[in-house]
């Protein structure tokens, strides 16, 4: 049997187009290191979050100098705490859990969007700038009430952020 060169050629440029779309699926599934939400924290009894210490009480805690750390519950339709308020140049990680359903935690005008996941903590890291207010979105349907389903995080200077954790007249 004799297959004409050009159809050699054209038969050589698919296999070669085959193994490169396999070899970037792979890539792609394992390269960038991507694992799964549970692996990178303990999981959490969504029947049971005022039982863990973590979620027990939604707040923003210092851990370190200009490092925080905020305990997010997303629920059928809102966020606690809410406001978020965190300190400007700083550093935040975001540890949000949910107790119902599967929802949605995004910053919005930021490239901070997880999915929150029941008795899965996720885990986003963020760096703060200067003071604004940012929007926080679920983008996952959670149910009816989907649509109202936002809060805000606020970024504040570290006077007002300081004047806030302590008690004093604050929002």
């Amino acid at each position: 049997m004799h297959i004409h060169a050009y159809e050699k050629l054209w038969l050589a440029a698919s296999v070669l187009l085959i193994l490169l779309l396999l070899g970037s699926v792979t890539y792609g599934a394992v390269g960038p290191g991507v694992a799964m939400v549970s692996d990178s924290e303990q999981p959490v009894d969504a029947t049971a979050l005022d039982e863990d210490e973590r979620f027990s009480e939604p707040r923003v805690e210092q851990v370190g100098e200009n490092e925080y750390a905020a305990y997010v519950v997303a629920f059928q339709f809102g966020f606690q705490p809410d406001p978020i308020v965190v300190p400007e140049d700083s550093t935040v990680t975001f540890y949000v859990t949910s107790r119902d359903v599967i929802h949605g935690f995004e910053v919005v005008g930021t490239n901070a969007n997880t999915m929150v996941v029941p008795g899965e903590v996720s885990e986003i890291t963020v760096e703060t700038d200067e003071p604004t207010e940012y929007g926080l979105i679920c983008n996952e349907y959670c149910g009816a009430g989907h649509h109202v389903m936002e809060g805000k995080v606020n970024v504040v200077s570290q006077a007002e952020y300081e004047n806030q954790t302590s008690g004093g007249d604050g929002e």
